[in-house]
């Protein structure tokens, strides 16, 4: 990984989902999660707090929460 403050862009996911009157927008890379009134809200206020994020955390946490695979995947179950 770059040191910090080198400006290296990193793809990660972007889970949405609804919640009451709102959205939560979740990135199970590092655990990092924020909310907004709209799905775009949502996902822009993630981005700000990753960030944030980035911009904080100690190398041992990097290192702690980072997880380099994801994956986002469907899977179809019997129901009731």
């Amino acid at each position: 990984m770059a040191a910090k403050g080198l400006g290296m862009n990193r793809r990660l996911t972007a889970i949405v989902e609804r919640e009451g009157d709102g959205y939560v927008a979740l990135c199970p890379e590092v655990d990092v999660a924020s909310q907004g009134g709209t799905v775009s809200e949502a996902r822009d206020n993630l981005e700000e707090a990753l960030t944030a994020f980035f911009e904080t955390a100690s190398e041992e946490e990097l290192s702690r929460r980072l997880r380099n695979e994801v994956y986002v995947t469907h899977v179809e179950v019997a129901v009731g």
